[in-house]
């Protein structure tokens, strides 16, 4: 029974935007008719309405693996089907800019972190995102003309640990972007059986002259977010509109 999010599987609907920034909740609720705001425990701010005929919630999920975790667990068990996370990260490979908007294909994360390892003790979880929905939204984002790029990111368990070195680090293993709940998505969705996909704009870079002296807000990123979260609201309504 879902303890966090006081709503009932009526309030839920199949297809979900999660986000960590309430705020951003906000913006992308404005681009749905009929809305209702059907929690708000914990600061969990959860808002269900409608994009043209498909039901959609836009639901907060607060900051790290943990605080994500339970919010996915939750959202799940009220009937959630595919949950799409449209985040912030930092960018990392060197032709990542501010701006950049990033489709994860797979998140690394250090082992026993994200929650993940409380779920599979001794075991690297499957943090690969659902490809038929991942694939979906690349598809939309062409149709609409949106750039991007795509590959793994790195879901950290601490914001302030990152460094320039560690930057380096990454890229060498083929990490474009860090951010922090990818991984328990992506691991969360294959182990309860929901599909799950992640979509972050870049909002500060650790490489070059730009690195840690920058950091773009949702509000900076306002013009972004609409954009990109229309284009996943079209993602439903296009292939998801019946189920």
């Amino acid at each position: 029974m879902p303890i966090h999010i006081k709503a009932s599987r009526e309030d839920i609907a199949k297809n979900v935007i999660a986000c960590g920034d309430p705020g951003r909740v906000d913006l992308l609720s404005s681009l749905l008719s009929d809305t209702k705001v059907v929690n708000t425990h914990r600061g969990l701010k959860v808002v269900t309405g409608y994009y043209e005929d498909t039901k959609v919630t836009i639901a907060t999920h607060g900051i790290g693996g943990p605080s994500a975790a339970l919010v996915f667990e939750e959202l799940s068990q009220l009937g959630a089907r595919r949950i799409v996370r449209l985040g912030t990260a930092g960018g990392i490979k060197k032709d990542t800019k501010i701006g950049d908007i990033v489709v994860a294909t797979a998140a690394a994360y250090t082992v026993g972190g994200c929650a993940i390892g409380q779920y599979m003790p001794g075991i690297c979880g499957g943090t690969g995102a659902d490809p038929k929905l991942t694939s979906r939204i690349m598809s939309v984002f062409e149709e609409q003309g949106i750039e991007y790029k795509y590959g793994p990111v790195f879901s950290s368990d601490a914001f302030y640990a990152e460094s320039p070195g560690f930057a380096e680090k990454m890229e060498h293993y083929g990490i474009l972007a860090v951010e922090m709940e990818a991984a328990a998505l992506f691991a969360l969705g294959w182990i309860r059986g929901f599909e799950a996909a992640c979509v972050l704009v870049i909002s500060d870079v650790l490489h070059g002259e730009e690195a840690f002296k920058k950091y773009l807000t949702t509000e900076e990123l306002k013009e972004l977010f609409i954009k990109v979260g229309k284009a996943l609201l079209d993602v439903f309504h296009k292939f998801y509109r019946g189920d």
